[in-house]
């Protein structure tokens, strides 16, 4: 019996790209598989290299995340499809796995409400209207199966067009949970640097 699932590889530093490859590729085999990435860390390295500030925001409920401005989305864009997405095709191609490079603006794969971020600063709540982030509300399936069986991966960067046609950051998690709804996985596997479940994200050993 074939098994297909859904692996969500965390854009984290400290993520070991080569690891994940061979993870991937062993499975990949004689199961379906998709691979989602993210692409933080390599957002902030090109940021720094380019010299975008980033700017962190908080919401009024307390969740910090990072601005993604137009100039920011851009960065993104490149950290997410010619860095994260590049390395991890050539990586599984090597294994012997027809990996195909593709985010969620390639043949609107996937479909994103634009979010309205509201941002806490000196106490005021502010209403972001040049935020480029959003939730991914659908997947197109029929695309996506075209690239899905034994020996093929495809390797899916965190971007989505909203439903005003404009691309836009999404949550690589999210991207992963809603792909493997669409496919009927049997399994979605998380892949991240933390040391575990923690009830204190500020104490690793919690």
């Amino acid at each position: 019996m074939t098994l297909r699932a859904v692996v969500k590889a965390g854009g984290s530093k400290g993520v070991d790209r080569d690891a994940v490859a061979t993870l991937v590729a062993e499975v990949a085999r004689l199961d379906e598989i998709v691979l989602v990435h993210g692409a933080s860390a390599e957002t902030d390295r090109l940021a720094a290299a380019l010299d975008v500030p980033q700017e962190t925001i908080t919401s009024p409920s307390g969740h910090t995340s990072r601005r993604t401005d137009r100039r920011t989305l851009e960065v993104f864009a490149m950290a997410a499809l010619g860095v994260e997405n590049f390395l991890y095709v050539e990586k599984l191609q090597q294994r012997g796995i027809d990996a195909v490079g593709l985010s969620g603006i390639s043949g609107r794969l996937l479909i994103a409400k634009r979010k309205d971020v509201r941002s806490v600063k000196d106490g005021k709540t502010l209403l972001l209207r040049d935020d480029y982030t959003g939730t991914v509300e659908a997947v197109n399936l029929p695309l996506l199966t075209q690239f899905i069986g034994p020996g093929r991966v495809p390797v899916v960067a965190p971007l989505a067009l909203s439903t005003e046609n404009e691309a836009v950051n999404v949550d690589g998690d999210r991207v992963a949970a809603r792909i493997a709804v669409a496919i009927d996985a049997d399994a979605l596997l998380i892949l991240t640097n933390v040391p575990g479940l923690l009830s204190d994200p500020n104490d690793p050993s919690s």
